[in-house]
């Protein structure tokens, strides 16, 4: 299975940006999209790529947040949120069950300016937790997209001046801490160690040329899955939004 996610920052200008193309020429088995910012009606005409199902889990607000699937196999069944709804009016999560695992695309709250939203944020982390450790009690999890949270320092490339900040505070580190503590995977980090590379860039400065990232997109997957491991990676080649694809390949 290879799989790819991908934070558009709004399907609909990513349409204009190559996105079709982008999925065509990927031959991903599953496609998740992030922040798609649509409501199924909003992309009624296109055209998508041969071979793929299409789920979509739109937040309530227009124009707001939301998630997309697509799936060259039909899923046994797909589900949307996490079973909170404090948090699922807004979109954020969209899972579709297969033979051998689930696979969650995750579009997960920023904490905001000053930390004005880590309240919700911490409270999702909890909620997420609880809802994919409970997917395992059946079979082996994968989740990946826009976790909002740069892990460690080698996953921004200015950490000093980063810390507190939304995306790199105490509480939002501590929350994939506990993930990891759960026994999920951090997949690109079983492949890749070093330093620079990241999934997400600020518009501002020429922040992106120069590689001034943040490392915020993720595929994570349950332990039971390490064996079956194939490669993991950043496709930071790929323009058409502040966010680039990650993927990952299992056997």
């Amino acid at each position: 299975m290879k799989l790819l996610s991908w934070n558009v920052n709004g399907v609909r200008a990513a349409l204009g940006k190559g996105l079709l193309d982008w999925m065509q020429t990927s031959r991903a088995d599953v496609i998740c999209l992030q922040e798609v910012k649509a409501l199924p009606g909003d992309v009624q005409g296109v055209v998508w790529p041969k071979g793929y199902s299409v789920f979509w889990n739109a937040a309530q607000k227009k124009g707001y947040s939301g998630t997309a699937l697509f799936s060259r196999s039909e899923p046994l069944a797909v589900t949307n949120g996490i079973g909170s709804p404090e948090h699922d009016a807004e979109g954020r999560a969209i899972t579709a069950e297969y033979a051998d695992c689930y696979v969650v695309g995750l579009y997960v709250p920023n904490a905001q300016p000053e930390l004005a939203r880590i309240d919700f944020r911490q409270a999702w982390d909890r909620a997420l937790l609880k809802y994919v450790r409970k997917l395992e009690k059946t079979k082996p999890v994968i989740f990946c997209g826009d976790l909002n949270v740069a892990h460690e320092e080698i996953d921004l490339a200015r950490p000093k001046e980063n810390v507190g900040n939304p995306g790199f505070s105490d509480e939002e580190r501590s929350g994939f801490r506990d993930f990891l503590g759960a026994g999920f995977i951090d997949t690109f980090r079983e492949f890749e160690k070093g330093p620079d590379h990241y999934s997400w860039w600020t518009y501002r400065m020429g922040a992106r040329g120069r590689n001034v990232g943040w490392r915020i997109d993720y595929c994570m997957a349950s332990a039971a899955l390490r064996p079956r491991l194939k490669r993991a990676w950043i496709e930071a080649q790929v323009m058409g939004s502040d966010h680039c694809p990650v993927g990952l390949e299992i056997k």
